[in-house]
C-alpha cells in the first residue's frame, strides 16, 4: 500500500521488476539465509535482462499486463477523497503571537511605508535583523506581552476544552456574548499601551 494513504492500491510493477523478483526469489533458494548485495546483484539482473530474448521476457510481460489490470481496476474503485489539515473549530481559542511575531506587526507597517517596493520576504528579513538587534531590556516588552496572552490562551483553551467534555462543544463557543471579544480586544489594547509606557520609560 502506498504511504500516507492505505487505502490506495499498490502501484504496478513492471516486466523486469517481476524479473528481478523472480531472480531475488531463485537466489534465496539456492542460499537460504545469505543476505543479498543489492548493489551487485541489480548489476547481474541487469545484464541478465539486456541479453535474454523477448520469448524469454514474455512471461514476465504477461504478468505486467495483469498487474496493470488489476491497478487501473482498482484505481477506477479508488476515491481518495479531499485530504489534507482537518478544519479548525472557527470558536476555538486563537494560538497567541510571539514576542517576536507582535514586535513585527508593531514594526511591519513603518518598514512598508518607508519601503513600498520591499517583498514580504525582504520585509521579513528586514524584521529579523532588527529583532536580532535588540538588546534583551528592549524585548522585554513583547515577550512580557506574549506571556501575558499566552497564559490567557492556556486559561481559554482550558475553559474551551471543558465545556466540549460537558457538551457544550462548539456550540457554547458560539453562544459567548460579544461583549467578550470587546472586552479581548481592550485587554490587548491597554496590553499594547502598558508596553509602550515600559519602552518609554526605559
Amino acid at each position: 500500500m502506498a504511504k500516507g494513504d492505505p487505502a490506495k492500491p499498490k502501484g504496478k510493477m513492471s516486466a523486469y521488476a517481476y524479473f528481478v523478483k523472480t531472480c531475488r526469489e531463485e537466489h534465496n533458494k539456492k542460499n537460504p539465509g545469505i543476505p543479498v548485495n543489492f548493489s551487485e546483484f541489480s548489476k547481474k539482473c541487469s545484464e541478465r535482462w539486456k541479453v535474454m530474448s523477448p520469448k524469454e521476457k514474455t512471461k514476465f510481460d504477461e504478468m505486467a499486463k495483469q498487474d496493470k489490470a488489476r491497478y487501473d481496476q482498482e484505481m477506477m474503485n479508488y476515491n481518495p477523497g479531499k485530504r489534507g489539515r482537518k478544519k479548525k473549530d472557527p470558536n476555538a481559542p486563537r494560538r497567541p503571537p510571539s514576542g517576536f511575531f507582535l514586535f513585527c506587526a508593531e514594526h511591519r507597517p513603518s518598514i512598508k511605508s518607508q519601503s513600498p517596493s520591499m517583498s514580504i520576504g525582504d520585509v521579513a528579513k528586514k524584521l529579523g535583523e532588527m529583532w536580532n538587534n535588540l538588546s534583551d531590556s528592549e524585548k522585554q516588552p513583547f515577550l512580557s506581552k506574549a506571556t501575558k496572552l499566552k497564559d490567557k490562551y492556556q486559561k481559554d483553551m482550558a475553559d474551551y476544552r471543558r465545556k466540549g467534555k460537558t457538551g457544550g462543544g462548539a456550540s457554547a463557543g458560539k453562544s459567548k456574548p460579544k461583549d467578550d471579544d470587546d472586552d479581548d480586544d481592550d485587554e490587548d489594547e491597554d496590553e499594547e499601551d502598558d508596553d509602550e509606557d515600559e519602552e518609554e520609560d526605559d
